[in-house]
């Protein structure tokens, strides 16, 4: 065992850390050491979505003293950005195991150095703790969740005063304080007082916000019209949309009560993630045995959905997260110009590897479009630092979408509610969610996209993902599908050089471990390590104009050109 994993551990073996967690320790060292080898190979890292990781003891590892760390670290930060003023903070978590716990730690670190507390009594979805930061004038947030995870993962990630996740030059000072802070110095002991449970405090103003934002087009008949499955899966959400799509006028909404409770075990499904099929199959038999016009499904923490509508085979089909911003951008985009018209400030947001759909439509109504880095903590930030503009809506390929801007982060409460008004307007109007859709490829060209992720765990893992992206930069491919590699985007390096001409310019994007081709006919691919996950990704993004009308004829020759780039990749 290296030297300095052997440095970390005796250190959690001191009177620092607990006699349980030492215990614990001691047992995994004996019992499976290439466990606590694992545990302790390296600090949990930032990544796009915050810090996020299994369960236990260990400095790779989420429990209290991780977090712990994070919030003295981040406490001292707070302190320091504002002297004189009366820090708060508002704190929620999901149905994970050890959320409230970890939560309530949270809190007390938070209190114990003098910070005002606002804390959730219960579970409560990710966008209203976003929406809460700005409610309560708080300084920042928390909320405990490590998404669609398996259930021994857990996470923390942090949100700033604009109610959008930490981001420069805010991030990377944190983290420095954070990395400067050592385990004895986490202060445990809280002033009970500083620390206020809230509940419908927030809650109300943020179905009325939701509603707000995410209704008004469908007329009441329209919604009556419209049957709706929606399923938690077994997350907070049901907190949420429920009253939601009530208050909206939706009425007849059937929830899959087998994981209508929120459990972190999500026992009825192999991973509580709404974009895979799998996990929307309880919701799908319910959605064939009652007619269902819609089906949807969140994350355990909300912030993101799935979406299955009818087909033209009158199936269930499940979209991807391309496929319903599309749809969702051009009805909001659309309404804009049905209602007021534009007036020039508008623009939409989506990220470096999502669908080249997306600028096509912005290109379309004359709108801006902005692109950034994986993330929606990057979008957040495009509302803070354009405040002349009006943000109508964005999103990102993985299923992530906000409307407006109360709130800052990815909102599949407000998102949920909008893609049911959209069904009922299109069917009032004997169209389909569906069918809107395929409008837009017949107007725009097929845009197809297919996501592929690579799991590559432990310490030989994250090297071996860590070569494959060196390979790719040292040795540039040439060609995809028999089509010419015309473009090259670096964001690690900032740079994007011209193949044909050899140019290279400078990207306005911060450093990021992503790398895109671009080829002559319209194919995209990009790679990137994910920055939760052990995992590193390739997405995919191949065109093509639709011919006579013919959709069908269009995706078989597109499914087939993304079967012989997967084989070209060697990724399956």
């Amino acid at each position: 065992m290296p030297t300095v994993i052997q440095e970390r551990i005796q250190e959690w073996l001191t009177p620092v850390f607990d006699k349980q967690t030492q215990d614990t320790i001691q047992t995994m060292i004996s019992e499976n050491p290439k466990e606590a080898e694992d545990a302790f190979y390296k600090d949990l890292e930032f990544g796009t979505g915050g810090m996020r990781g299994i369960m236990g003891a260990g400095t790779n590892r989420i429990n209290k003293y991780t977090l712990g760390k994070s919030t003295q670290g981040l406490s001292e930060y707070l302190i320091k950005s504002f002297p004189e003023e009366q820090i708060s903070a508002v704190i929620a978590y999901d149905c994970r195991h050890n959320s409230d716990t970890l939560a309530q730690t949270v809190a007390e670190v938070f209190a114990a150095n003098g910070i005002k507390v606002f804390l959730f009594s219960s579970l409560r979805t990710t966008p209203e703790l976003s929406f809460a930061v700005k409610q309560l004038n708080c300084h920042c947030g928390i909320v405990l969740t490590a998404s669609h995870n398996p259930p021994e993962y857990n996470g923390y990630k942090v949100y700033w005063q604009d109610g959008g996740q930490l981001v420069p030059p805010h991030d990377a000072a944190v983290v420095e304080v954070i990395n400067a802070t050592k385990y004895s110095e986490i202060k445990f002991n809280a002033d009970e007082s500083l620390i206020e449970l809230i509940d419908d405090k927030v809650d109300i103003p943020f179905i009325e916000a939701s509603v707000k934002n995410g209704s008004g087009i469908a007329s009441q008949e329209a919604k009556d019209d419209l049957k709706i499955v929606f399923t938690s899966l077994h997350g907070t959400s049901i907190k949420s949309v429920p009253p939601v799509l009530e208050k909206a006028g939706f009425k007849d909404v059937h929830i899959v009560e087998e994981q209508a409770e929120p459990n972190g075990d999500f026992p009825t499904v192999k991973s509580p993630n709404p974009e895979e099929t799998e996990a929307l199959e309880m919701a799908t038999a319910l959605a064939n045995k009652i007619g269902a016009d819609i089906l949807i499904g969140t994350d355990p923490d909300c912030d993101r959905l799935g979406i299955a509508v009818r087909d033209n085979n009158n199936e269930m089909k499940l979209l991807n997260g391309n496929q319903t911003m599309a749809v969702m951008l051009d009805f909001l985009l659309s309404q804009i110009q049905q209602d007021s018209g534009f007036k020039g400030n508008e623009f939409i947001a989506s990220t470096i590897v999502s669908s080249p759909m997306l600028r096509v439509l912005a290109n379309s109504y004359k709108v801006e479009y902005k692109e950034v880095l994986t993330g929606f903590k990057w979008i957040a930030k495009l509302v803070k630092d354009f405040p002349e503009l009006n943000f109508v809506g964005g999103g990102e390929e993985s299923y992530g979408f906000m409307v407006g801007d109360f709130v800052r982060d990815k909102d599949a409460v407000t998102s949920t509610l909008l893609a049911c008004e959209i069904a009922a307007y299109a069917k009032s109007k004997e169209s389909s969610f569906f069918t809107m859709l395929e409008d837009l490829y017949k107007e725009h060209g097929y845009f197809k996209e297919k996501l592929i992720s690579l799991v590559k765990k432990g310490i030989s893992g994250a090297e071996e993902i860590k070569q494959m992206m060196i390979d790719m930069r040292e040795n540039p491919i040439k060609e995809f599908g028999g089509a010419e590699v015309v473009y090259i985007e670096d964001y690690q390096s900032g740079k994007a050089t011209n193949v044909k001409d050899r140019t290279v310019t400078t990207m306005d994007l911060p450093n990021s471990n992503v790398l895109i081709y671009y080829t002559e006919d319209g194919t995209k691919i990009a790679a990137r390590p994910s920055g939760t996950e052990p995992k590193i990704k390739f997405y995919i993004s191949v065109q093509s104009e639709v011919e006579n009308n013919d959709l069908l004829a269009t995706e078989v020759k597109l499914d087939a050109k993304i079967a012989g780039l997967l084989k070209e990749l060697d990724v399956k």
